[in-house]
């Protein structure tokens, strides 16, 4: 389904429309089969079930990651602090080594966690929809834990902090 957006609605008017819907910023990081770690920055995160304890998150198709995320056994969202716009950053950008200085922990699959985020959610990759111009990955949640520290958010184009 390759539909482009009818011609009376503005694509970037749109976009500044959606970006007027707070959410936070997370790293979903996974690790390929010949053992490489890669990570990319979201906003996508939504909770979808308790029981089964399911999440989602959406991946453009153009991502240089998606074969690896469509075909991991697991992945880790890693919700970011306040204090983590560079790694925010970091992980927008194609960089040759995202993880380069960040000494992870290993999770779920062997899928890296990142350090002083606010939660984590190891997830085992366990269905995948189309979506438009992207991929929507549900996981379903084999472990997590979190840490009391204020989220980063994502609003209007600009990092924010809870008040």
């Amino acid at each position: 389904m390759n539909q482009q957006c009818p011609p009376f609605l503005d694509t970037r008017s749109l976009r500044d429309a959606l970006g007027e819907f707070a959410t936070g910023v997370a790293v979903v990081t996974a690790c390929s089969r010949d053992g490489q770690s890669v990570g990319v920055t979201i906003n996508s995160f939504a909770s979808v079930s308790l029981e089964p304890p399911l999440v989602l998150w959406s991946l453009g198709l153009q991502s240089p990651s998606l074969a690896v995320f469509e075909a991991c056994s697991h992945y880790a969202v890693n919700i970011l602090a306040a204090d983590q716009v560079e790694l925010s950053q970091r992980f927008s950008q194609s960089l040759n080594d995202k993880f380069a200085g960040i000494e992870t922990k290993v999770g779920a699959g062997g899928t890296p966690l990142l350090p002083g985020c606010c939660a984590w959610f190891e997830c085992r990759n366990e269905l995948r929809y189309p979506g438009g111009d992207h991929v929507i990955l549900v996981g379903h949640v084999e472990n997590f834990s979190r840490q009391e520290k204020p989220p980063l958010i994502f609003h209007g184009g600009q990092y924010r902090k809870l008040a």
